[in-house]
């Protein structure tokens, strides 16, 4: 499946998309500012916590930046929005699965715990399913814009059948009652 050429330019989801970047993106850059706040050391591995997750410099500044990512997809908005939040949500993902791995050894860098590969995981879904609503699916409705796209000589097919179909006949005006009433 090719997630550029199908996408509609608007549509109702946008919202979801806008708002999951942003609501995701605000959460990271509240992490990483306090981390800064903190004033920790880049590269430091003695444990530091913040907000019940082991930190340090170097987290917070990927914090920050992944943070101003996703908000920067919140404002653009729409398909942009929807893409930023699959991809950040993979690379959570994808950094929770390295980070158990490297737990207690030389090469964990970025001063990762347990309860931030948890994190990772967590944020990396949240982001994800924001990014993947009413995109991917194997059952979207005829009327989602996605299917529109994907589905071109059918949608059309169907247009053309509620065109052809005849208008329901208005209801006849009853007779009041009494009371006013029909």
């Amino acid at each position: 499946m090719q997630l550029r050429d199908e996408l509609p330019l608007d549509h109702k989801l946008a919202r979801v998309y806008r708002w999951g970047a942003g609501f995701c993106g605000v959460v990271l850059l509240v992490f990483g500012c306090l981390g800064f706040a903190d004033s920790l050391h880049p590269f430091d591995t003695a444990g530091e916590e913040l907000a019940g997750m082991s930190t340090n410099g170097v987290l917070s500044l990927v914090s920050v930046v992944v943070g101003l990512v996703l908000i920067a997809g919140g404002v653009i908005g729409g398909n942009v929005a929807s893409t930023i939040n699959m991809a950040v949500g993979t690379l959570f993902l994808l950094s929770g699965f390295v980070h158990i791995f490297l737990l207690d050894k030389p090469g964990n860098v970025l001063d990762f715990g347990m309860t931030n590969v948890v994190f990772s995981f967590v944020m990396g879904l949240i982001i994800v399913t924001f990014g993947m609503y009413g995109r991917v699916s194997s059952r979207l409705s005829h009327d989602n814009p996605y299917w529109q796209r994907r589905h071109p000589a059918e949608a059309a097919r169907e247009a053309e059948a509620r065109r052809a179909a005849p208008e329901p006949a208005p209801l006849p005006l009853a007779a009041k009652t009494p009371t006013g009433r029909r």
